[in-house]
């Protein structure tokens, strides 16, 4: 953090800040924006692309910037930033090409429009901050081999709970411990919740519905699970995740956990509902040394056999800003995934669905995420929750059952659902190369 915040200092007195740009002005997109516009020295937010145009202009004037200019060209844009513009477009591949642009920060939380920009970003050798854990934990794996063969960074970011997760798992492995378990607080989790349960909430918060419904309904604990899986190489214990319930505290659900469980897998991902620190994220590990152990036990850290780690927030859209830093300023990655896909996120039927219908996708009435292995999902042949939305069902799938291929149309020219193929394929590949 002391480096960051130095560098971006440096940036601030040289009068050469960091210039981002920002795909989506929704809900996490615009506390990104008043974060970097009021609050981070040494940044500037030099364009927004928003579907909606108008939506970015109303966010750059809401918090204080005036001097906006909307433009549909390359040249436009160029010549706009050049003249001291804060540039507003509904052509995200713009950002991808300015040059007046160091780094992206994609906010959107939606896979198909964000696996066009990324691959567009990564086309023009831009690096890209990723808000968006359905589009990491559909297709992060292969996106990360395209940015590893273009020579540029794709992350996910600080501040949301993978993020947090990632930096307290480096922190333990550095202070010479073994993760045993990577854990995210919920307050609530019911499969069930859509759009019309989460209304209200959803307006209280000037959030969107389906957005609020993937959180309550785990499908969005699943996505950022399944990231840190892929970035840690740990894997769920069952389907689902075993997800305890608890009100005390997670320093006291250690006993909850089978030790030589989780040393057989790896280390697993996992979520628990109630416990304080909420809503906060935590890791166990184990000591296989006396000294070390005797010291855990003189920081109050107990005897073991595991010991619990926590963060006891997560402060999303303030820490960002820092992850496009960590990107530009040091080349740092904040999390991505380490190889092939250790962990995805399939499509399970929240009611009993009907051949013919055409499936409404992440936070909606008709399906919810859980984790699920990937060497099962490949096994299984099961559908991907971050693909469900536009899929066309060809018979009755009965709630809480697991939808496969088998079961649907795929949308035709979808990019993510190439990009999945390719995925399937290369890690496939390399798997059997690996084994010759």
């Amino acid at each position: 953090m002391i480096i960051v915040d130095t560098a971006l200092k440096a940036r601030h007195e040289a009068g050469n800040p960091v210039r981002v740009g920002l795909l989506g002005a929704g809900f996490m997109g615009r506390g990104v924006i008043n974060q970097i516009v009021n609050y981070t020295p040494g940044m500037v937010l030099t364009a927004i692309a928003n579907r909606t145009v108008s939506a970015a202009v109303e966010a750059y004037s809401k918090f204080g910037v005036e001097n906006v200019k909307v433009v549909s060209t390359l040249g436009d844009m160029e010549d706009a930033i050049a003249q001291g513009y804060s540039v507003v477009t509904d052509d995200p591949t713009l950002l991808c090409q300015s040059e007046n642009i160091d780094v992206l920060i994609e906010a959107t939380g939606h896979v198909e429009y964000g696996a066009r920009v990324t691959l567009a970003a990564i086309e023009h050798k831009k690096p890209m901050v990723l808000m968006n854990a359905e589009l990491d934990g559909t297709v992060g794996p292969i996106l990360k081999v395209y940015a590893d063969r273009a020579g540029v960074i794709i992350t996910g970011c600080d501040g949301d709970q993978p993020g947090v997760q990632l930096n307290l798992y480096r922190f333990v492995k550095s202070i010479g411990l073994n993760p045993l378990l990577c854990g995210n607080i919920k307050g609530l989790q019911d499969r069930y919740r859509n759009p019309t349960t989460q209304e209200s909430f959803a307006k209280q918060w000037g959030q969107t519905a389906h957005m609020v419904t993937s959180f309550a309904d785990g499908t969005k604990i699943s996505f950022e699970q399944a990231i840190v899986a892929n970035a840690t190489g740990m894997k769920v214990a069952q389907r689902g995740m075993l997800g305890y319930h608890s009100k005390g505290h997670v320093d006291d659900m250690l006993d909850l956990y089978d030790i030589e469980q989780l040393k057989s897998l790896g280390g697993i991902v996992d979520y628990v509902v109630g416990p304080k620190p909420s809503p906060g994220v935590f890791v166990y590990a184990t000591c296989n040394e006396p000294t070390q152990a005797h010291y855990l036990n003189y920081g109050k850290l107990g005897e073991g056999p595991l010991y619990s780690f926590y963060v006891p927030y997560h402060l999303t859209v303030f820490e960002v800003p820092l992850s496009a830093a960590r990107v530009a300023l040091l080349n740092d990655v904040i999390i991505a995934p380490l190889g092939a896909p250790v962990v995805d996120v399939v499509t399970t039927a929240k009611i009993d669905l009907q051949a013919g219908q055409t499936l409404d996708g992440l936070g909606g009435y008709h399906t919810y995420g859980q984790c699920e292995n990937a060497d099962i999902v490949n096994q299984e042949n099961l559908l991907p929750m971050g693909l469900a939305e536009g899929c066309r069902l060809k018979r009755a799938v009965a709630k809480d059952h697991v939808l496969t291929y088998d079961d649907v149309e795929i949308p035709a020219d979808s990019v993510a659902h190439r990009l999945r193929a390719e995925q399937n394929a290369y890690f496939a590949k390399s798997k059997v190369a690996a084994a010759v």
